[in-house]
């Protein structure tokens, strides 16, 4: 059977409840092992759980890989799919049919049944936790040293929380402009090839030639046409190809 692996991280490397991405694929492998399941795609978001997967960039190319080779879509754990059993539920009226690393053996009802009780455990402890807050704060304005000493470290560990996920988000930012530039420079080296560039120098001096610059603006190395080549994977053409 054809399965298409999809994992989900909330933010760059950050897993969830210790479930993190290498540990999605090792599940996922491990299924595929032990089920006779062939993999042949992989996709992996950077998202929130309460984004529809078909909402999702990934999640919507796996999706439709899934539809082009009649393949089914694997997840480590159902809350990778979705924390929403209404999405959950969605899915499965719609025949999608997705298979669960952790219990790969789990049919419609079973899946509907575990993400309806996911959901309910998670409104129990948020409510839960809002009751403990409640009370943590009552105690700290009552004078209470341990109290206030509590709010104080969970007030520092929020804000690390926020300034590592500004910092993943810049980055992602900064990840999504070098692969568009990359891209916008694809044609240009690629024309510089089929026009006779046989080497990263002849292809820099080409580029330089039509006035196209490096990220920066600057002029083209041999090295900085090399680092785009691989990264694109464009090649030179073999002796073959070109007689």
């Amino acid at each position: 059977m054809d399965v298409v692996s999809y994992c989900r991280v909330s933010s760059q490397g950050q897993g969830e409840s210790g479930l993190g991405l290498e540990a999605q694929r090792e599940y996922i492998d491990r299924a595929a092992k032990q089920n006779g399941w062939n993999i042949v795609g992989e996709f992996v978001d950077v998202v929130s759980g309460k984004l529809a997967i078909e909402d999702r960039p990934e999640g919507a190319k796996a999706l439709a890989l899934c539809k082009k080779l009649g393949a089914k879509l694997v997840v480590a754990k159902l809350d990778r799919l979705s924390r929403s059993v209404h999405h959950i539920a969605r899915l499965l009226d719609e025949a999608m049919d997705f298979k669960v690393a952790t219990m790969p053996q789990a049919d419609k009802f079973q899946l509907h049944l575990f993400a309806a009780l996911a959901e309910q455990e998670r409104s129990f402890i948020a409510s839960r936790t809002k009751e403990a807050l409640a009370a943590l704060q009552k105690r700290a304005n009552e004078g209470d040293v341990q109290s206030l000493e509590k709010i104080a470290r969970r007030t520092d560990a929020l804000e690390k929380g926020r300034t590592d996920a500004n910092r993943a988000k810049a980055s992602e930012a900064i990840q999504q402009r070098v692969n568009s530039w990359q891209e916008s420079v694809r044609d240009p080296i690629d024309l510089c090839i089929r026009k006779g560039g046989r080497t990263l120098q002849q292809v820099a001096d080409c580029l330089n030639g039509k006035g196209i610059t490096t990220s920066r603006g600057g002029s083209w190395s041999s090295m900085q046409v090399k680092r785009v080549m691989q990264n694109l994977a464009l090649t030179f053409p073999s002796k073959e190809e070109v007689l």
